[in-house]
């Protein structure tokens, strides 16, 4: 899995438990108890849901009206980033007094390599149980965390027994772990490749588990070495801290192709949504907004805007994204994916740059 050269990888992905929203209960004694959703407003999308609510079916990304459908007794809180940065920092310098190799997804993940006991605690579950009681004690928040020899299988442990939970997946245990999983969970892993892989009969890790590499290239192509190695526990990326951003973008692949333009501009304020929700919590700023069409036959365009100054708000944002949208018109053919980015990216606490995107 490992080369045996150097001393095998203890990882620990720490995710908090419904962040947004638990600082807003946290904050707000009322809300204790009750079904709340982080977002919302007229076409808006709820950017996360409490425990209280998920039971309804509610959860981050869905359309404030269809979630207020599902829960009428929803509470509805409007998002206050200010406050969720500093307790992301305030989070951070926890993780900081155990390793200095801390690689954040996001305001509320990271991971952490805590090969080296820096502490002495004696064994990376023991660090991970010492990290989520001082997030208890000092930010009155709860966080679950997977503990295990690599990324990926950390990341699929932390969600195993949230919330408030903690996971060890020790090497011998990878593949059985893996095996017992359903694909769809799999990072890297998204909603088409799912299906996809329902229709060749792949529905858990020990299905890919049973595929050659070779059978795997024909159907997947290039992802097909990525979905071998994760089948069978392996994963060697490293926990690469402080990696600044290239771009941040949301796209969106639909069940039937569109053709409506009022269904896509829904959809582009939609998709807008769920990116400027990762460009606030990416903290970052940018000056070219960028449209990605997939037409029904796969032909791929993108098309772009730049700006003299950052993009200044969500507003602004989903509007040069509709522009975009409407010089398309009339269409030559029907939609099957949309996407929206946000690039040129400016930020003084990160000169360098990486690529972040996300499908949903």
């Amino acid at each position: 899995m490992a080369d045996d050269s150097r001393p095998l990888r203890k990882i620990i992905h720490v995710d908090m438990d419904a962040f947004y929203a638990s600082v807003e209960q946290r904050d707000d004694p009322a809300l204790r108890g009750k079904p709340v959703a982080v977002g919302g407003g007229h076409r808006g999308v709820v950017t996360a849901a409490s425990y209280e609510a998920r039971p309804f079916g509610v959860r981050s990304a869905m359309p404030s009206v269809t979630a207020k459908r599902k829960c009428p007794e929803l509470i509805f809180v409007k998002p206050r980033f200010d406050v969720y940065r500093a307790v992301s920092q305030q989070i951070r310098a926890i993780f900081l007094d155990y390793t200095e190799l801390v690689e954040p997804l996001s305001l509320d993940e990271a991971y952490l390599d805590v090969t080296e006991d820096r502490r002495g605690l004696g064994s990376a579950r023991a660090i991970a149980q010492d990290i989520r009681r001082r997030i208890r004690e000092e930010c009155r928040l709860t966080a679950s965390a997977g503990v295990s020899y690599c990324k990926f299988i950390a990341k699929l442990a932390s969600d195993h027994r949230k919330p408030d939970g903690l996971c060890v997946i020790t090497p011998e245990k990878g593949p059985e772990f893996v095996a017992s999983l359903p694909v769809a969970r799999f990072h890297g892993v998204g909603p088409v490749t799912a299906r996809k892989m329902e229709r060749l009969g792949i529905l858990t890790g020990a299905d890919l588990q049973a595929w050659t590499l070779p059978q795997l290239q024909a159907h997947f192509g290039s992802s097909a070495d990525w979905y071998w190695r994760i089948a069978h526990g392996i994963d060697e990326r490293e926990v690469k801290p402080d990696r600044p951003y290239k771009s941040v973008s949301a796209e969106r692949t639909f069940d039937e192709d569109l053709r409506d333009p009022e269904r896509l501009a829904a959809e582009v304020e939609r998709v807008a949504g769920y990116a400027w929700t990762r460009i606030e919590r990416a903290e970052v700023t940018g000056r070219t907004v960028t449209l990605k069409v997939k037409y029904a036959d796969f032909e791929l365009i993108t098309r772009s805007k730049s700006f003299a100054v950052p993009v200044p708000d969500q507003a602004a944002f989903v509007a040069t994204g509709q522009a975009l949208l409407q010089a398309l018109y009339p269409l030559p053919k029907g939609i099957r994916l949309l996407g929206l980015g946000l690039h040129n990216l400016g930020d003084p606490d990160a000169p360098a740059a990486r690529q972040l995107g996300f499908a949903i």
